[in-house]
């Protein structure tokens, strides 16, 4: 299953309202080391399922939301939970050491 793309109008429900927390990945498609994550993401999913929920927001289609998270650079993958933001990694980041942060985020 693939990590799903949200759209602006759909952050509130699935990520500000959601029950389980949300790692939120802020990217462009024309960024290589956004593209380098994705499959990182992919397996993250896997591996964090019914722990965490991953979604991805493309800064240049949701422009509001980038702004509003402080979005300096892609990739930023922001972990939110309870509609607060927990913890914030930029650039590329291996499955391990994704887990591993997520991991101590949910302690």
């Amino acid at each position: 299953m693939s990590v799903k793309i949200i759209k602006q109008s759909d952050f509130k429900k699935e990520v500000l309202e959601s029950k389980t927390p949300t790692l939120v990945d802020f990217y462009a498609d024309w960024c290589p080391p956004c593209r380098a994550l994705a499959p990182v993401l992919e397996s993250a999913q896997k591996e964090l399922s019914g722990k965490v929920n991953i979604v991805k927001v493309n800064i240049d289609e949701s422009e509001e939301l980038a702004r509003k998270y402080m979005v300096m650079s892609i990739p930023t993958l922001v972990v939110i939970d309870g509609g607060e933001e927990k913890e914030r990694m930029t650039g590329f980041v291996n499955m391990q050491a994704l887990i591993d942060k997520v991991n101590e985020v949910l302690k």
